[in-house]
């Protein structure tokens, strides 16, 4: 199993609303895409900022096969989703782990 894994920080002002799109739309849409089984969303509670919440999301893929077909067929038309809808309010780091345990 892998976890591909979304860090994300979002403006103040967008908070809210990005959260409410993430678990109505964003999400349904990344395991829509048949990549992933799950996801799961999480908040840093250590990493306080003036600027904003953090959070992660971590997207379960069953085969490292999946998460490169995601990345081959989807990725830049959902980033590219991300960036119109919410602009510069927020910045996103993606990482690829795989569970040992």
């Amino acid at each position: 199993m892998y976890i591909y894994n979304v860090t994300i920080k979002v403006a103040h002002t967008i908070a809210a609303d990005w959260l409410n799109w993430l678990r109505q739309e964003h999400i349904p849409e990344m395991i829509a895409t048949g990549c992933f089984e799950s996801a799961t969303i999480l908040q840093l509670l250590e990493n306080t900022d003036e600027e904003g919440p953090t959070y992660a999301v971590q997207y379960r893929a069953p085969a490292r096969a999946d998460y490169e077909r995601y990345l081959t067929e989807f990725a830049a038309g959902m980033r590219q989703k991300g960036l119109e809808k919410w602009g510069e309010n927020f910045i996103a780091f993606r990482t690829l782990m795989q569970i040992v345990d």
